[in-house]
């Protein structure tokens, strides 16, 4: 058994939101888990992306989270979970006046199989770029031609 208070674990800054990442805290093998805690226009990634290979499920604790997907938006209230399956695109984001706290849980914990949402300029022939994160950076893929490419910053 383990136990953590995610206050003291240390936060990561993505982007400007604090990050706290509570599945390597409690050592899980199977399940990602990261708390974050946004400020007001602040979002929980860089944009629309999806997880193929992972599952996804957020609970909001406090404030609303708005999470924009390919068919519209969708509101998250405190007390409320939304689920996104393998696949689907999503980008989460704080788009109220105070301060959104939330656990991000993905299953199976690592995801190798991300990617966004953007045409390849190569072929034009994919609307979606594979996401590689290696030690110089994320670089995108486009499964049908494979041209390789930086992430836009």
């Amino acid at each position: 058994m383990e136990k953590v208070t995610i206050d003291e674990i240390a936060g990561s800054e993505t982007g400007e939101a604090d990050v706290r990442n509570v599945a390597d805290a409690l050592g899980t093998t199977d399940l990602a888990m990261n708390r974050f805690r946004l400020e007001p226009g602040q979002s929980f990634t860089g944009g629309m992306h999806a997880h193929f290979d992972q599952e996804e499920v957020f609970y909001v604790i406090e404030g609303t989270a708005t999470f924009e997907t390919p068919d519209g938006s969708q509101e998250v209230d405190a007390g409320e979970v939304i689920r996104f399956a393998p696949g689907d695109y999503q980008q989460g984001k704080n788009e109220g006046d105070s301060v959104l706290s939330a656990l991000a849980l993905g299953a199976p914990k690592e995801s190798t199989e991300t990617r966004v949402a953007m045409e390849c300029p190569e072929c034009g022939e994919s609307d979606s770029m594979a996401v590689h994160m290696g030690e110089d950076g994320m670089t995108l893929e486009c499964p049908e031609c494979g041209v390789e490419m930086d992430a836009p910053a």
